[in-house]
């Protein structure tokens, strides 16, 4: 096993000063350096206990729509790879428009999709009809998503995208494909866990957004959710 060198020691050789740092800056931000390479190797082991993961369930027949309105499976949706990922939008029939929460998510998907599936296959799913979901999608510019609509509400149900109520909930999952069969490999599981004052959250984030407001003065605010268009000073909280 490879013996690594503590992060203190790494962040003290590798902390350097920007113009008129002073010097409560500068040991302040070598303390944090320390801390984030603590926790990039802590996203490496928990991704590496996540590969690591047993094939789960094979899922039950769910069936689904592509945009040509052809019925299709999960399996159908992995195209020449062995590995999917899917994410179910809240975008039911009963919504008018679609969460925007999900739509922050998608943006972040929409160009490193052309990358992302030269490895593994993507798809978009929705309750509500596919050219519905299109439309939205052409709205907002997006070429490079795949969308498909559920047949019935069994997958988002038991998939966790569907609660009791009806209520929708965001569900991104992976499965992969051994042998001709599907089986669930991953889904999200940390909803309710969060702590006091914080908004549900994966770790890492999958929301570019939160991400890059994580790095600043202000972080993601208290009252602050993105918006499916804004007005100038706009600064409004949204409630989904």
């Amino acid at each position: 096993m490879t013996t690594l060198t503590p992060a203190k020691d790494l962040a003290a050789a590798h902390s350097h000063p920007y113009p008129n740092d002073s010097p409560e800056y500068r040991a302040a931000r070598t303390a944090l350096l320390a801390e984030e390479i603590e926790l990039r190797r802590h996203i490496e082991r928990v991704a590496e206990q996540r590969r690591a993961l047993p094939m789960g369930g094979e899922p039950p027949g769910y069936t689904f729509l592509d945009e040509n309105g052809k019925t299709i499976t999960l399996a159908d949706m992995f195209g020449q790879h062995d590995t999917l990922l899917t994410y179910f939008w809240m975008f039911g029939p009963q919504r008018e428009r679609p969460c925007p929460m999900c739509t922050a998510l998608l943006s972040g998907f929409e160009i490193p999709a052309v990358d992302l599936t030269q490895r593994v296959a993507l798809a978009i799913i929705g309750r509500s009809p596919v050219a519905r979901q299109l439309a939205f999608a052409r709205e907002r510019g997006w070429r490079n998503l795949k969308f498909y609509q559920c047949i019935g509400d069994d997958f988002p149900r038991d998939y966790r995208g569907l609660a009791p109520d009806g209520s929708e909930w965001p569900a991104l999952d992976v499965w992969t494909k051994r042998d001709g069969k599907v089986f669930h490999f991953w889904g999200p599981e940390m909803g309710g866990t969060q702590d006091p004052g914080q908004d549900p959250r994966g770790a890492p984030d999958p929301v570019i957004l939160w991400t890059l407001l994580d790095l600043t003065p202000g972080g993601r605010g208290k009252d602050w959710y993105p918006q499916l268009s804004y007005t100038a000073g706009d600064t409004r909280p949204h409630v989904a």
